[in-house]
């Protein structure tokens, strides 16, 4: 009974713990209400509650903190923790037993996994000086300045790979710097990255994931699936669009009803090879924007670099977007091939 109500009071709670995510049956996951959490990325949750001998208890690995969940209660909110011990005590019988407070991690509660602590290792961009050349491609992009925590600067990007993948690059000396563009899950776990080259070097894109239960989508710990979604081909294109991921490899599959769905291809109607995947979208139930042809840009960060506002690429999306036969009968007119 006891549990019952500690996890009815946490779901009161919930509201007022940011990240909140129910992990399994008796495991949740929230921002530290004590240290405010990772001050580095605002998709960190370090904060867990528990169970420990039938009873739940909180840690956070950030500052350390643990606590009982009834003292958590107290701490953020004293007016429902006073409804708390009533309802759990209100029968009389208060348990003689002391339990004991064992903070020990759970294998569920490791701290910090080792990847990580390898992303801990290279300089967010909003932490990069205004004059360092890394940040040209941001200022090149017009890539807003909130969105700068989202970059990382990687200045040998196939030796800090291989500290992630071990041996995924076994020559070195070609090693050169990457911007680097983590990709974490709905939960907020990194667990890819792709690496974006500053020069002529090729691929422009190196797209690493590292568990291998994952889709190559990004922006997945952003983005309301309360709310239709658009989908891009690229990350720093999903940073100029409402409610917006991306997929970062053809065979990513999107687990959302597709009707809700949007995809956003570059406007390239000579590319047979994107030609084929607009059509498999559209076969697929998605809706499906097809450029008009009097648009020379090539994807939405081209068409903000040329000087359209963000609004002004919404409304273009808006205006041609797509689905079913009509859909198809408007790639057959937009395509070159």
């Amino acid at each position: 009974m006891s549990s019952y109500i500690d996890i009815k009071f946490l779901n009161l709670l919930s509201t007022r713990l940011p990240k909140f995510k129910r992990k399994s049956d008796k495991l949740f996951n929230f921002r530290c209400p004590h240290c405010g959490d990772s001050k580095k990325s605002s998709n960190k949750a370090r904060g867990f509650v528990y169970e420990k001998k039938n009873e739940l208890f909180f840690k956070c690995h950030n500052c350390g903190m643990g606590q009982s969940l009834g003292n958590l209660i107290k701490f953020i909110d004293p007016l429902l923790h006073k409804e708390y011990i009533f309802e759990r005590f209100k029968d009389g019988r208060v348990s003689e037993e002391k339990t004991e407070l064992d903070f020990t991690p759970s294998k569920e509660l490791k701290i910090k996994d080792r990847v990580e602590r390898q992303l801990d290792t290279l300089i967010r961009y909003d932490k990069l000086v205004t004059t360092h050349p890394a940040k040209q491609v941001l200022y090149k992009r017009l890539i807003p300045k909130e969105h700068w925590d989202k970059f990382f600067f990687c200045p040998n990007f196939y030796e800090w790979t291989n500290t992630i993948v071990p041996n995924k690059f076994t020559d070195l000396r070609q090693d050169h710097p990457r911007v680097v563009i983590p990709f974490y899950d709905r939960a907020g776990k990194f667990f890819a990255f792709q690496g974006r080259a500053f020069g002529k070097e090729q691929p422009k894109y190196i797209t690493i994931k590292f568990d291998e239960s994952k889709q190559k989508i990004y922006g997945l710990d952003r983005v309301d699936l309360n709310k239709p979604v658009m989908i891009t081909e690229g990350p720093i294109d999903s940073l100029f669009v409402d409610n917006a991921i991306a997929l970062a490899g053809a065979d990513a599959v999107v687990n959302i009803q597709h009707t809700q769905c949007t995809m956003i291809f570059d406007n390239e109607p000579r590319n047979k090879h994107i030609v084929d995947r607009m059509i498999k979208a559209v076969d697929e139930k998605f809706n499906l924007v097809i450029w008009p042809k009097s648009l020379q840009n090539k994807d939405i960060n081209d068409m903000i670099i040329a000087g359209k506002t963000q609004t002004q690429v919404a409304s273009l999306i808006y205006s041609n977007t797509f689905s079913g036969l009509s859909a198809l009968q408007q790639i057959n007119q937009w395509k070159r091939i």
